[in-house]
């Protein structure tokens, strides 16, 4: 399991903690209120792989909450709030998988978007994770 490095100072939960189960999002639509999302069985199954993957899904500014069942639980959890341009709190799941193309584009306007927090985990490019230590690849020849 990799390490987080989260110089930015994110509040941070550990829910999901490697977990199957269900994913559901608080969106905001296009007319202006806020709507509940859930997945079906596959899209689940995808997210309980790599929960980074749900923050994705939706264009600029329309991700709210997510929140998390685990497989055998009634009660769902949250593991990624935003108000506004703040990031509230974030499952380390979901920071262990989040890579910079995603936050660029989608929560550039956000606590999520750090050059600072880029430079500490060496990321280069759009595909280099976000919270993670990227190792730099050294070519053959």
């Amino acid at each position: 399991m990799k390490n987080i490095i989260n110089t930015i100072g994110l509040n941070t939960v550990n829910f999901i903690k490697g977990q199957k189960g269900e994913f559901r999002v608080v969106s905001k639509v296009k007319a202006g209120f806020m709507s509940v999302v859930e997945f079906n069985e596959f899209t689940n199954e995808l997210f309980s792989n790599d929960p980074s993957q749900v923050l994705g899904w939706f264009k600029k500014g329309a991700i709210q909450t997510v929140e998390f069942k685990a497989e055998g639980s009634k009660y769902w959890l949250t593991v990624f709030a935003r108000v506004g341009k703040k990031i509230k709190m974030v499952d380390e799941d979901i920071l262990r998988g989040l890579k910079v193309g995603v936050v660029n584009p989608l929560f550039s306007n956000t606590d999520l978007y750090s050059q600072y927090q880029y430079q500490s985990v060496n990321a280069k490019t759009w595909d280099s994770f976000a919270f993670v230590m990227n190792e730099e690849v050294l070519e053959t020849v």
